[in-house]
């Protein structure tokens, strides 16, 4: 399954906001968007979510930007 991530990072806590539409999701991230924090949370936050190991996670592209594609 490959998702499009609107990530908000700094955010208080880690948390799905919304769905844009079926594929698009805007999630907050609590982590700081750098030396791939804010990234490792959202793996985290997606394996916990899905309850797959972070291993079956992968951003696809997107990784320095806040518009993401995941592969779940």
């Amino acid at each position: 399954m490959l998702l499009t991530i609107h990530a908000t990072p700094n955010a208080k806590k880690t948390e799905i906001t919304g769905w844009l539409d079926d594929n698009t999701v805007k999630i907050k991230l609590a982590a700081p968007p750098r030396e791939g924090k804010a990234n490792q949370e959202l793996i985290r936050f997606l394996a916990e979510y899905y309850k797959k190991p972070k291993s079956a996670i992968k951003i696809v592209r997107g990784a320095m930007t806040r518009i993401k594609q995941v592969e779940v």
